[in-house]
């Protein structure tokens, strides 16, 4: 039997290269001659790196200036002339302790860097995984690192972050990396958040980043200017669904240019050969660290579990929590799932032993499905 293993990360205890590893380890324990492919997925966000890894992207390594002023190595791949960035490596909130100072300073300078450094070994796409970011500077940084001024009423350079973005008067693109204009930037985002407004970057982000409701206002307030002056410069209206992703990160790109938002698990999916394995598989075993609501929303395993469906393969999950109820799982393709949180002893266990849980609970779907226990009708394949 042909079985696809293709977890996103359970986050804070399992990579998705670790989760597949668990997986296929409770898979062998049912059927040890299974051909068992291992493929983590993501959804644009964190993780998008490792699934290009893990489908034999080239690793690159560029030390770049981190969301505050300590430099970090950041890591991103090269699949053919095609480079995949994930914020996060070069800006992301690890690197920081989340304070309101934090919030209003934090920039992402480095990522820019990172996209230097792709254009400079010959990409001609660039896709941006977002999410997991520490700033709300609307993509300034990251402009900025790419030969961007941006000048107070004074003629005076600004600091970096998303606070003095209140005080920008003058977008200076002068010096713009002319390379911007011939790249192909894809921008993958699972969020449909504006860039400001009560349901922008500040308001619905900003607390997880350490700020509290007066910087969020002020922080609000001062990527509202930002778009206006993106507006006056490029003539491009950002306040779009998905600019407000990773602190406005797309923002400053969509403005400035040749980028699109796209659905980062259909990306990933793309860069990763998906639809190619779901052509060699009879069995699809997917997961993450939760299964809930928000997982119907552009998340990545029930994004592969409908892709799966819809080729008429069976679908096991594994999390580390399941809210969703049966008729929901199955609707989305799901005939068994099996939370790490029924499996182990208690929830403290389930995040102790991650590994050994997840590979439990593998067990337990695979040998559901083979006993039928849902009713589930006609043979399965291989």
């Amino acid at each position: 039997m042909r079985i696809l293993v293709a977890p996103d990360k359970f986050k804070g205890t399992l990579t998705g290269a670790e989760a597949a590893e668990a997986m296929a380890a409770g898979v062998r324990r049912v059927l040890p001659e299974a051909d068992i492919t291992l493929q983590p997925i993501a959804d644009g966000g964190e993780g998008t790196l490792e699934a290009v890894l893990a489908a034999g992207g080239v690793r690159h390594e560029t030390t770049v200036r981190g969301p505050l002023e300590d430099s970090v190595t950041a890591p991103w791949a090269l699949t053919g002339s095609v480079a995949v960035i994930e914020t996060a490596r070069a800006s992301g909130l690890e690197f920081v302790m989340p304070t309101p100072g934090t919030a209003g300073s934090a920039h992402c300078y480095g990522s820019g860097e990172l996209l230097s450094a792709a254009l400079d070994a010959g990409a001609t796409e660039v896709v941006l995984g977002v999410g997991g970011s520490a700033m709300s500077d609307g993509g300034s940084g990251a402009l900025r690192a790419l030969g961007a001024r941006i000048l107070d009423a004074e003629g005076v350079e600004l600091p970096l972050g998303g606070l003095a973005l209140s005080r920008a008067a003058v977008l200076d693109l002068s010096g713009l990396d002319p390379r911007l204009q011939d790249v192909q930037l894809r921008i993958a985002v699972d969020v449909q958040n504006p860039l400001c407004g009560p349901d922008g970057a500040a308001h619905i982000f900003g607390a997880q980043k350490g700020a509290d409701a007066d910087l969020r206002e002020a922080l609000d307030a001062s990527l509202a200017h930002w778009a206006r002056l993106l507006l006056d410069t490029t003539g491009v209206d950002v306040q779009q669904p998905g600019a407000g992703a990773a602190g406005g990160f797309p923002s400053a790109f969509l403005a400035c240019a040749n980028a699109s938002l796209e659905p980062g698990f259909d990306l990933v999916a793309d860069l990763t050969g998906l639809n190619s394995k779901l052509a060699a598989t009879d069995l699809v075993l997917t997961g993450e660290g939760s299964l809930d609501a928000q997982s119907q929303f552009g998340k990545a395993p029930l994004g592969l579990a409908n892709r799966a469906h819809s080729r008429g393969l069976p679908v096991l999950a594994v999390a580390g929590r399941i809210t969703l109820s049966a008729p929901e799982l199955a609707a989305n393709g799901v005939v068994h799932a099996r939370s790490l949180a029924d499996t182990a002893p208690s929830l403290t266990a389930a995040m102790n032993d991650a590994g050994r849980f997840t590979a439990d609970a593998s067990e337990w779907v695979l040998r559901a499905l083979l006993s039928n226990q849902s009713g589930l009708t006609g043979t399965l394949p291989g």
